[in-house]
């Protein structure tokens, strides 16, 4: 069984952080919470009773936000969050430091997002509790890419093999970034589709080559029929300093149902949500359609998450 104790991390901020040895114990961690959720629910909400999360999402979001409330709300822990700057004292001029040291005093944990990247690292040196990155601007997003793992663990039943498609917005796309930087700890291939526009930064290419992954680039979506694995994304509007560069941009992608259909494998089909129109609705039944699935995931990642940042300890059944 996975300890809290063999986990050194306290702060969640990015991928890079992580040895394949904390990955294995994260998605342990979030394999017996599946197990005991089914066998023995009642077991969890002892794990962090009387503990709060301060929950402060300065950026908008309802995945994220829902599913690490949820998480700490099954684990038996209470819930504080402010959503927004309008509803926060950083409206009237205060620093993120001083919003911090106020949160310290409510909590035990504390999970932001910030449109502004690298405020998470920020957070973290102004207090002593634990703090966990739900997404810095176009930064990271260390905790959707640990469920992205889990995802593919479990719908694939291994990680080590797999060729992986990412498709949309590399240039800005916060989750492809985490994921990729996880993935650099296992045997995996990687294909890059996107526009030219937002193609993969340099730097990542250059990581890329220096850890020796085979990757290809393209701007075919036909890659995908190849690969086992198909990470899409939609293009991010709110990134864009020119509005005529989105509208030039948005409609890049199209997969339909037809589309996924002729290809040669059964490609697992994953989308961190939300999507606009680069994803048909008549694509949810299929059953390699794993984005819906990834929203129970991610409630069983967040709580071994909390779980192991607060140094708590699962029961035995």
């Amino acid at each position: 069984m996975a300890t809290s104790s063999a986990f050194i991390h306290t702060n969640i901020l990015d991928a890079e952080q992580f040895l394949r040895e904390d990955l294995s114990c994260i998605l342990e961690t979030a394999r017996q919470i599946q197990q005991l959720y089914t066998l023995a629910p009642d077991k969890l909400y002892q794990v962090l009773q009387g503990r709060v999360l301060a929950s402060l999402f300065f950026e908008s979001s309802t995945r994220t936000r829902l599913s690490f409330e949820t998480a700490m709300n099954r684990l038996g822990g209470r819930v504080i969050s402010t959503v927004g700057f309008q509803f926060s004292s950083i409206s009237k001029g205060e620093t993120l430091y001083d919003t911090m040291k106020m949160v310290e005093a409510y909590s035990d944990i504390a999970v932001i997002r910030h449109p502004v990247e690298g405020s998470s690292r920020i957070a973290s040196a102004a207090i002593q509790i634990p703090v966990i990155n739900a997404g810095d601007g176009s930064g990271q997003h260390p905790t959707q890419a640990l469920l992205d793992l889990y995802t593919i663990q479990q719908e694939r039943g291994q990680i080590d093999g797999i060729r992986i498609a990412f498709i949309g917005d590399l240039k800005f796309g916060r989750t492809i970034h985490s994921l990729m930087k996880l993935l650099y700890n296992y045997e995996v291939e990687m294909v890059f589709i996107s526009p030219v526009d937002l193609a993969l930064p340099e730097s990542y290419r250059k990581e890329l080559g220096q850890r020796g992954i085979t990757f290809a680039e393209s701007e075919d979506l036909k890659e995908i029929w190849d690969c086992d694995v198909a990470y899409i994304t939609r293009i991010q509007k709110e990134r864009f300093t020119e509005q005529s560069d989105y509208e030039r941009l948005k409609d890049s992608y199209s997969i339909n149902r037809a589309f996924l259909q002729a290809s040669r494998r059964n490609t697992l089909i994953m989308h961190p949500l939300p999507r606009v129109n680069e994803l048909s609705t008549d694509v949810d039944d299929l059953p390699n359609a794993a984005y819906f699935r990834m929203a129970s995931y991610s409630v069983l990642v967040r709580m071994a998450l909390l779980t192991l940042c607060l140094k708590a300890e699962l029961p035995v059944i």
